[in-house]
């Protein structure tokens, strides 16, 4: 009993210490968090059926079910970040791969984020399929995505 009762003393300023760091970048969550499968330039992975971000993801973000479908995606879903820095990793990506398409593209909010995440999504991939279908309507074609 004493040896855990150290054990939880000495952990103690470790976890202070923890509690105090600032937040992590929106950049360093990306790398940590996405670059894993959608790389450091956003390329994805067609052999592991990652999408490319450039000239999609800002297309995608510029729709309602298509920024619904991006906080059900299965890195923001097991990503363990708060809403307020998956809104922060959004806002990274899409300033970063978004391009402008036309109208602009609103900012995430962790408000939103939260929001969103709440909605029922059983299947992203079918999900997916729908926010293509929006686009291709527009004229809007998305990266390519190889699940069926």
């Amino acid at each position: 009993m004493r040896r855990i009762a150290a054990l939880v003393l000495a952990a103690l300023p470790c976890a202070a210490a923890a509690a105090d760091q600032p937040e992590r970048s929106a950049y360093t969550n990306y790398v940590l968090r996405c670059a894993g499968c959608h790389g450091f330039g956003g390329a994805g992975s067609p052999e592991g059926g990652i999408p490319a971000f450039p000239g999609s993801v800002g297309h995608i973000a510029a729709t309602e079910r298509g920024r619904t479908y991006m906080m059900h995606v299965p890195g923001v879903v097991g990503s363990s970040l708060t809403d307020a820095e998956i809104a922060g990793v959004m806002n990274y990506v899409i300033d970063t791969w978004g391009g402008a398409p036309e109208g602009g593209i609103a900012r995430f909010t962790g408000e939103e984020v939260t929001r969103r995440r709440a909605e029922a999504v059983p299947d992203v991939v079918a999900y997916r399929r729908l926010v293509v279908e929006e686009l291709d309507a527009m004229g809007v074609t998305v990266a390519d995505y190889p699940w069926p």
